[in-house]
């Protein structure tokens, strides 16, 4: 019966409107965001040093993240697990001293089950121990601009100098989110981990609103008796990605309840444009010294506006700065930026501007043709 009155719970946070007056009144902290913008749509105490739970763990598989796609991990990689690992308490996937996994398999571990003795596992092989990967994890808040984060441990299990705020939880959310395979694993709402012996442990996301909203593909909930129940979530809908994070609700329900009304308020009242695509190249220019003498560019990510969705559509106009190039020039190599414009002149947006294949030096012989070819064509040189 608990299970039916829960679903139904949920499904009347589902179908209900909210006004931005009802917003995460479960929640001490909250706060509410579009990815692609860095907007922020809602925030409730959002600067308050609160403990994380395992909400931790997002800055964890993070630095794990960044490892694999560095080349210094790979999700096929064994991993030992030490006996520091498998006596960690609180939640866990029941790892064995001395077994053997695959990243991929102790990241569904982390990502799908929470399992705090995965975490540490995943902790000694990318960092060597346990206290370098947590230096690494300050570090890396520190290179955030998270001036009101600091971690004692990759799992969040309760400790006195442990805590973050909703909003740099967002920010290292937002972070993680450049590593989309991770969604790969936060999207799973039950999964079974193999062990070595032949039997299988049960994964069962501990977001049910992975399952349960549309669009929920991610990221990290967490729950001590001190940080209270906490979720960092994100959803995608018609192209537009965003992120809420709750902090310190009284149950789990709550949590879910405070988080689907921030969805849905900002899925219902605002819109995302796309002013022009990271696909659309913007002409050539001329390469100095180079194999080729052209080469076309092109911003490094979408030019998106939010907006309400019962605004008018804005006009804007674009300023493109580009550098003097001379080879050689690396592949994905920033040249200039984009500047956008609003109506009133003001600068909305600036954005790298890139070129997309790698220009090579010329030789000499390349160089000779080409001055003998203006000579003889009568082009003054």
């Amino acid at each position: 019966m608990k299970k039916i009155i829960s679903s139904l719970f949920l499904f009347f946070f589902l179908i209900s409107g909210v006004k931005a007056e009802e917003l995460a009144e479960n929640a001490e902290s909250a706060l509410l965001l579009e990815v692609s913008t860095g907007k922020v749509i809602y925030e409730k105490n959002a600067d308050k040093k609160l403990a994380p739970a395992s909400m931790t763990k997002i800055m964890s598989m993070l630095l794990i993240m960044e490892a694999i796609d560095s080349g210094k991990l790979n999700f096929e990689d064994e991993v030992v697990i030490s006996d520091n690992a498998s006596k960690m308490g609180g939640s866990q996937i029941f790892l064995q001293t001395g077994e053997k996994y695959r990243v991929q398999e102790l990241l569904k571990g982390i990502a799908i089950a929470s399992g705090n003795d995965a975490v540490v596992a995943m902790a000694e092989k990318v960092s060597g121990s346990l206290s370098s990967f947590v230096e690494a994890m300050n570090n890396k808040a520190m290179s955030l601009g998270l001036k009101n984060t600091h971690f004692d441990n990759p799992h969040g299990l309760e400790s006195e100098n442990h805590y973050t705020t909703a909003r740099d939880m967002s920010i290292m959310a937002k972070e993680l989110l450049k590593h989309e395979k991770i969604l790969e694993f936060t999207s799973i709402y039950e999964d079974y981990l193999k062990k070595p012996d032949g039997s299988s442990i049960w994964l069962v996301n501990t977001n049910r609103l992975v399952r349960f909203y549309e669009g929920v593909d991610g990221l990290k909930t967490g729950f001590t008796n001190q940080a209270g129940y906490c979720i960092t979530t994100t959803a995608k809908r018609n192209d537009m990605r965003l992120l809420s994070v709750v902090m310190n609700a009284e149950t789990s329900d709550l949590r879910s309840k405070d988080t689907v009304s921030m969805l849905n308020y900002g899925f219902n009242t605002y819109k995302l444009d796309i002013l022009l695509s990271k696909e659309k190249d913007l002409g050539e220019v001329k390469i100095e010294k180079g194999q080729q003498k052209t080469t076309k560019i092109f911003i490094d990510n979408d030019i998106t506006i939010l907006s309400k969705v019962t605004d008018d559509k804005e006009e804007f106009s674009y300023n493109l700065n580009v550098e003097d190039l001379k080879a050689p020039i690396p592949n994905g190599e920033v040249v200039g930026f984009l500047e956008v414009i609003d109506s009133n002149g003001n600068i909305v947006k600036e954005v790298d501007v890139i070129i997309k294949e790698e220009i090579q030096k010329a030789n000499i012989w390349t160089l000779f043709n080409r001055v003998f070819s203006l000579v003889t064509s009568g082009v003054p040189i």
